[in-house]
């Protein structure tokens, strides 16, 4: 046996232990001693993490309780390797944090093949108190275009951020358009709670070096609805079938209206969609259904595991000349003795977009990095390249429309 700790803002925090492997198709259990003294009962608890698509009240991922104020649950065998994980009460506004109420790192376990126990301790959670000081990353470039934007589709509504060129006050130009899901994690740390990809920075940078830039609209997850609304399809552990009511309203709602409010190109060979995960598979539907509205598409490390349907739809898909897809996705994410299977589910549906017409090469890009992993910093490094990739285009600079200037 042997111990580790947690580094957070406020020190040295938890203390995990690790038992020694005892058959190589065991499982991870992940056992909690103690929850805080407020916890209400019968609360369900969860685990959020890299093997469930963070989703922070997946079912499949509640702990069971146990005598004396315990709660333990075993992973499925699929998950080994590094992951990284936070406990839950059903929402990321029921966070865990630490015991001075600032938010803790993400906690990170090395899943060995044979069996492992992590044990663990919560200090404290987020009841919707004043939030702890975290550092506000976003530049200048980036605003929150609307805190409530309604999502008439879903009868929800939905934080929707927008980052505009640096010289978007003064060019006159109009601008393509990429669209976004986790919009927590596009631009700023202090909303993230895996990680943030950076878009405002890696896009300052560029444009600083003559890029002539491109307006990002990101829209936030519904938390405990991501799983739901980023699949059309339904999956009998993780839900979904949600996905069609969220690509109308990307596509027949908020596009509109940026297009209205916003100097921007509004054909689909100028509007871009991107995301990670499941928001790989949701931009993958969306540019399939909607062909029309999005040409460049972005599929970072695509949840393809959800559904085959995903691939039957490609194959199926009308070849829509012109329009690009990148697709990204890392050496070294899945199982340590199958860590090709995301590439394997990427290739694939490369090839069912071939099949469909596509062309590889000019329409289809395949980046397969060894060292990239299913998180954050890898999606990041990706970014810059992809963006170039699929907006790539002379008419970048085109003149501007006439467009009320935001």
């Amino acid at each position: 046996m042997s111990l580790d700790f947690v580094r957070t803002g406020k020190g040295w925090l938890l203390v995990l232990s690790v038992v020694s492997a005892t058959q190589v198709d065991a499982q991870l259990t992940i056992r909690l001693t103690s929850v805080p003294g407020g916890t209400p009962p019968g609360a369900p608890i969860y685990v959020a993490g890299s093997f469930n698509g963070w989703s922070p009240a997946d079912s499949a991922y509640r702990l069971k309780p146990e005598d004396g104020g315990r709660y333990s649950i075993t992973l499925p065998t699929s998950v080994r390797g590094r992951v990284e994980f936070k406990f839950t009460r059903g929402s990321w506004q029921t966070v865990e944090l630490d015991s001075a109420g600032a938010g803790i790192a993400n906690r990170a376990f090395v899943v060995p093949a044979g069996a492992a126990e992590y044990t663990a301790a919560i200090a404290r959670w987020d009841d919707g108190g004043p939030p702890a000081p975290a550092p506000r990353t976003a530049t200048r470039s980036v605003s929150v275009m609307d805190t409530a934007f309604a999502i008439p589709q879903l009868g929800r509504a939905r934080r929707v951020w927008i980052y505009l060129p640096p010289d978007y006050a003064t060019s006159g130009r109009a601008y393509p358009v990429l669209y976004m899901h986790d919009g927590q994690n596009v631009f700023d740390a202090s909303t993230s709670y895996a990680g943030e990809w950076g878009v405002d920075e890696a896009l300052d940078s560029l444009h600083a070096a003559g890029d002539p830039g491109v307006i990002v609209v990101a829209v936030d997850n519904g938390q405990r609805e991501r799983m739901n609304e980023y699949s059309p399809w339904t999956h009998p552990r993780a839900g979904g079938g949600q996905g069609d009511g969220y690509v109308d309203f990307l596509a027949r709602t908020l596009k509109p209206y940026v297009d209205a409010h916003y100097r921007t190109r509004p054909d689909a060979m100028s509007t871009g969609i991107m995301g990670s995960s499941m928001g790989g598979l949701i931009s993958l539907y969306a540019a399939l259904k909607h062909p029309d509205v999005f040409g460049r598409v972005g599929v970072f490390s695509p949840s393809l595991w959800f559904s085959d349907s995903a691939f039957t739809m490609a194959r199926a898909a009308p070849h829509r000349p012109g329009q690009r897809w990148y697709f990204a996705s890392g050496g070294s994410e899945g199982p340590p003795d199958n860590r090709g299977i995301v590439v394997q589910g990427q290739r694939m549906m490369i090839d069912s977009l071939a099949a469909a017409g596509f062309r590889r090469g000019d329409e289809l890009h395949d980046s397969a990095p060894e060292d990239g992993t299913h998180q954050e910093w890898f999606w990041r490094r990706e970014f810059p390249a992809a963006y170039r990739w699929l907006f790539a285009d002379p008419r970048a600079a085109a003149p501007s429309r006439a467009a009320p200037l935001d």
